[in-house]
């Protein structure tokens, strides 16, 4: 049966801006539809198994990588739409005057060099790569255009049609690179200025640095002169994934242009025109919150002369912000010159997490200091001229058109100086501030540079491409087939001759000195040990030449390091099964050692001592149906380490500092001295645990024995349309797996945020390769492999993925076959 595409039956009802679900989209469940698609090269299919992983099989290269794009479109073209539309910012064509700010900062950081040598630092075909991907992403949004019905309901519940795609698209838009430090040093410049004794001191509470260095403010720069928070909201604005918060206006009744309002000026504060701060656009992470720090990714890789099979195996679960659906998505390109199954984003071709049939990748952030903030002084006779080298150079200036739902088209324009984009001006101080980001940079387009490595088939073949990885810093694992197994990081170092970790001024004194060489970073092949371990820690070796030439200082806590470290070098002979449960462990290194501290203390206080007795027994280890893991995360996140802060400085100081850094309260409650006496500690840890339980004891009852920690922890995905939605609607498009253990501390990294305990990031794809025998492999994605929440494969893997189960990652066209449902055929067209 040949056909344009597949009949699509809707029964949804729509009532004015609302919409009921009354009926689910049901497909064609034929053995095989076969499609005729302009752009492809010859015969292709895409074989889909149960767990609606899609196997691509192409007769070309180019072909595997259309098909790809065609599939992405066809399971995940809201999610993949959005994405190109907040990337490039074009929010407010179809949402409306809220997100216009938003779009014009998100067009400051958009890649605006030179074509030519962009692509060619991705590799000769990077472009005809992009080219073919994108292809079949317009080809399918082309489907739609004809069927209507073939749409996800998010586009009718919000009244627009899909883009086409440019092959630039893919890599000019920089915005999703998990960036850092700007926002950090803003704060840190925030303590320099509010804390007149000390600064370093309550710094040092706030973040743990390491190496240990005491962090300096260079010369020329004013911290109080800097408006931190404006600042911050700018960067949000450009770099923040979205949330729709409000439904788009009725209808696009204007295309006069109108004169640019005071909100798209260089100078203004950067909120939406409405006054709608800016977290309530965007899903904004602070960079200092708990959620930052519990962001990252495990890997590792095991020598075979250490595991049960006697081949090496490779894990990985990449740690980011969850929502539903799921930023992972698993697929398999199988064509000649390329075979190759994992994960990646569906907005770019290739995989970034698997293997080929040689060998194996997975990657977890390395977290090396590609950001700076800029301060400059303006020309008070004219405010597009900034100081530099005591003269007045003219900013670069761009005009642009912001198409707007509802209201006329905006002009705004952009201003860049020598280091990067203006994010805010203060025209009354004659001051400016501007991002220099190495991800802006030649070649720096996020997880692009996968389209290199995924096709190596050795380590020397794969460290080259490596070496031309340029953002975001990444420690990659690797693993053959000839059993080797290795590491190294790859990610361009910035040279700088200050720390930087503070903004500095941009008159010409701080200039970087271009980029370190990958070869000056560590890397370790075959080491004797066995096995190597990452986990966002600093894994510099501290005799390594590198320790000390300000790679990086701000990163990710070494908890979880630790314990996978401990757990895996003490086991002799290790399974597949075996690296499933750690990538599943849920022990609190941090709960360890508050509980340490909690021993030595005793209470005379009716209420608490049961509590104290039941902490003082536990292990640590947070399952979803704890009790002490309630007591224990409550306390230690909300009320222990702000109670530390707030007794060590003056409460507009504590207010400042937050909770205080995790590992640097436990360092102060360990050892108090300097900080409080031994008896003051102990009256810290009891009165904050006190106010813990009578919020636990609120919320759960009075019985502690009764508490568990996965009533106040579930596992809830939200998707991007979550404030619009009805009670009933959110049943459709949210997720919620039920209760779940762990914490932003746990090897099952599970983060919360400020407001709740649900779930807001941590491992929503896990694998573990079985080197060499593929089919071995197991794997999971969360919640879904489909975007379309009226399909079963929206939320079928959601319960598996929360009770620390896998599917199997089947590779060989055998076991492929044994697996497969559906079968999906393409033949060429007109082009």
């Amino acid at each position: 049966m040949k056909r344009a595409f597949m009949a699509v039956a809707i029964a949804t009802v729509f009532t004015g801006a609302s919409f009921m679900p009354v009926a689910a989209r049901t497909a064609a469940e034929t053995d095989a539809d076969t499609f005729t698609v302009s752009g492809l090269e010859k015969p292709g299919s895409i074989s889909i198994d149960k767990w609606g992983v899609p196997h691509i099989y192409a007769q070309t290269l180019y072909d595997a990588f259309y098909l790809q794009g065609f599939n992405a479109a066809r399971d995940r073209l809201f999610q993949i739409d959005l994405w190109r539309k907040r990337g490039l910012g074009e929010m407010a064509k179809d949402f409306g005057p809220d997100y216009v700010e938003g779009d014009r900062m998100a067009r400051a950081v958009l890649f605006r060099g030179d074509m030519y040598r962009e692509w060619l630092a991705y590799g000769s075909d990077s472009k005809r790569v992009a080219q073919a991907f994108t292809d079949g992403i317009n080809e399918y949004v082309k489907m739609t255009q004809a069927n209507p019905d073939l749409l996800p309901v998010e586009f009718k519940k919000l009244g627009y049609q899909p883009s086409q795609w440019n092959p630039e698209d893919v890599v000019r838009i920089r915005h999703h690179g998990l960036t850092l430090n700007a926002k950090n040093e803003l704060d840190r410049a925030q303590v320099f200025c509010k804390v007149k004794d000390d600064p370093v001191k309550a710094d040092w509470l706030r973040r743990e640095l390491s190496p240990t260095i005491d962090p300096a403010l260079v010369d020329g720069l004013d911290p109080c002169a800097i408006p931190v928070q404006k600042i911050k909201d700018a960067y949000d604005q450009a770099t923040a994934t979205p949330k729709l918060t409000k439904l788009p206006p009725a209808s696009d009744n204007a295309k006069p242009t109108a004169t640019p309002p005071a909100q798209q000026s260089a100078s203004a504060s950067p909120v939406a025109p409405t006054g709608s701060p800016v977290a309530a656009l965007y899903n904004v992470v602070d960079n200092d919150s708990d959620t930052e720090r519990g962001l990252g990714s495990n890997n590792w890789v095991i020598d075979g002369k250490r595991t049960t099979t006697g081949r090496p195996i490779l894990a990985n679960d990449p740690h980011r912000s969850h929502g539903a659906p799921s930023l992972r998505y698993i697929s398999h390109l199988s064509a000649p010159g390329l075979s190759v199954i994992g994960a990646g984003e569906p907005f770019l071709p290739g995989i970034s997490i698997g293997h080929n049939d040689e060998i194996g990748f997975g990657l977890t952030r390395f977290y090396m200091d590609q950001e700076d903030m800029y301060q400059y002084e303006i020309n008070p006779e004219n405010k597009n001229e900034y100081k530099y080298k005591g003269r007045w150079e003219p900013m670069e200036t761009v005009e642009e058109e912001i198409e707007v739902k509802g209201g006329p088209v905006q002009k705004v324009t952009l201003h860049f100086t020598r280091h990067g984009p203006i994010l805010y001006q203060d025209d009354t101080a004659h001051r400016a501030w501007a991002l220099r980001a190495a991800w802006l940079d030649l070649g720096m387009a996020p997880y692009f540079g996968s389209m290199d490595y995924m096709r190596a088939t050795n380590w020397d073949e794969f460290k080259a491409a490596m070496n031309r990885w340029g953002a975001p810093g990444e420690n990659q694992v690797y693993a053959d087939r000839s059993g080797n197994i290795a590491w190294m990081p790859g990610g361009l170092t910035v040279k700088r001759s200050w720390d930087g970790l503070t903004p500095v001024p941009g008159d010409g004194r701080y200039e970087w000195d271009g980029y370190r060489d990958m070869d000056e970073l560590p890397s370790l092949h075959n080491p004797q040990a066995g096995y190597i371990v990452t986990a966002n820690e600093n894994n510099i070796p501290p005799d390594h030449p590198a320790f000390k030439k300000g790679v990086g200082y701000e990163w990710s806590s070494d908890f979880r390091a630790k314990r996978l470290k401990a757990i895996i070098g003490a086991k002799d002979k290790s399974s597949v099964a075996d690296s499933e449960a750690w990538q599943n462990d849920k022990t609190s290194l941090p709960a360890i050692r508050t509980v340490a501290v909690l021993k030595q203390i005793s209470t005379d206080d009716e209420k608490l001592k049961p509590v104290v007795a039941m902490l003082q027994k536990w292990d640590g280890l947070e399952t979803a149906d704890s009790a002490e893991a309630a007591i224990f995360e409550v306390w230690f996140s909300r009320y222990l380490r702000r109670a530390v802060v707030e007794r060590a400085f003056d409460p507009e100081i504590a207010k400042m500092i937050g909770l205080g850094d995790p590992e640097r309260v436990l360092d102060v409650i360990e050892k108090p001295e300097g900080w409080f006496t031994p008896a003051e500690r102990d009256e810290i840890m009891l009165d904050s645990l006190k106010q813990a339980v009578a919020e636990v004891s609120d919320k759960l009852g009075a019985d502690p024995q009764a508490w568990k920690w996965g009533t106040l922890h579930q596992a809830v995905f939200l998707h991007p349309m979550n404030a619009l939605l009805s009670d009933e609607e959110k049943k459709t498009f949210n997720v919620n797996a039920g209760p779940i253990g762990g914490s932003a501390y746990t090897p099952m990294a599970t983060s919360y945020g400020e407001k709740s305990y649900n779930l807001t990031s941590g491992a929503s794809f896990r694998m573990v390769l079985d080197v060499g025998q593929w089919d071995g492999s197991r794997v999971i994605n969360t919640p879904g492999q489909s975007g379309d929440s009226r399909q079963p494969g929206y939320r079928d893997l959601a319960p598996l993925w929360a009770k620390g189960e896998y599917i199997p990652l089947t590779f060989s066209k055998e076991k492929v076959k044994e697996n497969t449902v559906k079968v999906l055929k393409f033949e060429p067209g007109k082009n």
